[in-house]
């Protein structure tokens, strides 16, 4: 006979970073309570003209807001902290993280004056605590970040781990690898159910330790003849401690660009993660002051971001630093999936300048993944050997795919379950299934306004950068509705005016037809205004339509005399 759990079930919500890559949040359930882990953002695409960033819809929280016992972050990465000042003052609550990703929030809170109105706390690898009915230990996994944590969440259901984003390098920088003790230990006592990162479930193979860089940089450093520059990631604080450590060692001053490198650095330094020389770093108002040949620029913008301070110094327009021939930059970063273009427009623009040019497309082992390759992701699940899994941190192809290795590895197929955002799920010990679906989406956060902008503006935008605008000025008689001038036609994005008159004399035309046919069709008595606009812009689609083969944006203006 079947034994039924009395216990109440487990929820999983998650609000983001399931059916995608980044803004991820997670919320976890147990008898009415809810605890929030991460609270990322993700970046605009072409989809998303004008926007700055992108937040989960954190509307169901907002409704629970009673119910929140706290947030947990994993680590200090953007799509996992990124959106905590926008979402943190309308929910509340303590605040747990690793020291260095809690330093990093408090810049974001405090660019966002919220600094010192919330209660953080530092959390401790193996140092368990409480929050309502969640008992939480800390877990240390290396990442491309340092203070990346797993997470195990125990009920009196069970536990649950949640690994954030890992990868398993059993020789870091920092020495301080992936506690694989610890995981190993939940396994042998139970693990109830494993929700594991799956961002590089397509890559074969074990994880390339981030100590195999430093051969590389060994390699090339020497080799460049006037300004080293070195592009990577700002929070990659052992990247950036080994590009110091090879600038050093081949007699380079090393000098820090971007806002982010230098705060991020500066954080590291004060928490005991970098160990550097004090000598080693100058200000970049001293570039000047020695040889190109003696000095290191480690600059953010390795994504060809267009405003990035790399990018200006590309296209000259820096007021410190040149790129010169007998120039070298190293780019020691991945080309993220939607960068491409970017990132080979800034790479020819260097080439232009003279520089020689080092990334991951011509040097591969420039550069090394954060997140766990497949045998990574096999030895997580051997170790945890979870009653359920659920696959986390990735768009449709990696959860499904990560779910067929967690079926390969023993989870029996009815209790590995992909689930995407918005969807309830309750786990009772026996059973795994969605029993609602909760309102999810994407908020967009465009200058100072928040959530102002949804589906109908952004279509909007897609539709003036597409195919521009038209506005025609109509002047009518107020009484008739007779149109007392020819229409004035302006465009934007569909034709240059000056090269462009006849055509648009005839459009002009094309919307006195449709006015006068209209006139006699339809009695404008009761509104003469709307039915001049809803004719003129008719017309004026299908002349677009018909001519060129367009869609513009039409909007009338009409003026009553």
């Amino acid at each position: 006979m079947k034994t039924v759990s009395t216990q109440a079930p487990f929820e999983i919500i998650p609000l983001g970073g399931l059916g995608e890559i980044g803004m991820n949040l997670m919320v976890y359930g147990y008898e009415g309570k809810f605890l929030i882990v991460d609270c990322g953002l993700t970046f605009p695409n072409a989809d998303t003209p004008g926007i700055d960033i992108i937040i989960p819809d954190t509307s169901f929280l907002a409704e629970n807001r009673d119910n929140i016992v706290g947030f947990v972050l994993t680590h200090g990465h953007e799509d996992h902290i990124g959106a905590m000042p926008h979402i943190w003052p309308d929910l509340e609550g303590p605040i747990y993280g690793a020291a260095m990703t809690l330093e990093l929030l408090k810049g974001k809170f405090k660019e966002h004056d919220l600094l010192g109105k919330a209660t953080m706390v530092v959390m401790n690898n193996r140092e368990k605590f409480q929050l309502g009915p969640f008992n939480i230990c800390p877990i240390q996994v290396t990442h491309s970040i340092v203070d990346a944590s797993a997470l195990a969440i125990t009920t009196p259901l069970g536990t649950i781990i949640h690994t954030g984003d890992f990868k398993i390098d059993h020789t870091p920088v920092d020495n301080r690898p992936t506690d694989l003790y610890t995981l190993a230990q939940y396994g042998e006592s139970g693990v109830l159910a494993l929700l594991s990162d799956s961002t590089n479930i397509t890559r074969p193979g074990a994880t390339t330790s981030e100590q195999e860089i430093a051969p590389v940089f060994a390699e090339y450093f020497p080799k460049a003849e006037g300004l080293l520059v070195v592009a990577t990631f700002s929070s990659n604080i052992q990247r950036v401690q080994q590009i110091i450590t090879a600038a050093a060692a081949v007699g380079r001053k090393v000098i820090l660009n971007g806002r982010s490198m230098v705060n991020n650095v500066r954080v590291a330094r004060e928490l005991g993660y970098l160990d550097i020389p004090h000598e080693t770093i100058i200000d970049i108002k001293q570039f000047k002051n020695h040889p190109r040949n003696k000095l290191a620029l480690i600059s953010t913008g390795s994504q060809g971001e267009p405003n990035s301070s790399l990018v200006r110094i590309a296209a000259g327009e820096h007021k410190e630093v040149v790129v010169q021939p007998g120039d070298m930059v190293v780019f020691s970063s991945k080309f993220i999936p939607g960068n491409e273009r970017t990132i080979w427009t800034l790479i020819n623009m260097l080439f232009r300048a003279g520089a020689e040019v080092v990334h991951e497309k011509n040097v591969p082992e420039i550069h090394v993944s954060g997140h766990a390759p497949q045998e990574d992701l096999k030895l997580m699940l051997a170790l945890t050997k979870p009653k359920f899994f659920v696959p986390i941190h990735g768009e449709p192809r990696h959860l499904h795919r990560h779910r067929n290795l967690a079926i390969k590895m023993g989870v029996a197929k009815e209790r590995a379950f992909v689930v995407e955002n918005g969807n309830r799920v309750a786990l009772d010990g026996e059973t795994i299934q969605i029993i609602d679906q909760v309102h999810s989406g994407r908020v967009f956060v465009d200058g100072k306004g928040v959530g102002d902008l949804g589906d109908i503006v952004m279509r909007d935008r897609l539709h003036l950068s597409e195919d521009g605008m038209v506005v025609v000025v109509l002047v009518v008689e107020k009484t008739s509705g007779q149109v007392l001038q020819s229409p004035e036609l302006l465009t934007r994005g569909v034709v240059y005016e000056d090269e462009n008159q006849e055509l648009l004399e005839e459009a002009k035309e094309a919307v006195e037809r449709a006015l006068e046919l209209g006139a006699k069709a339809m009695d404008f008595r009761e509104d003469e205004a709307a039915g001049a606009r809803e004719i003129s812009q008719r017309a004026l689609r299908r002349f677009f339509k018909k001519r060129l083969g367009r869609r513009p944006v039409v909007i009338p203006l009409v003026m009553e005399m």
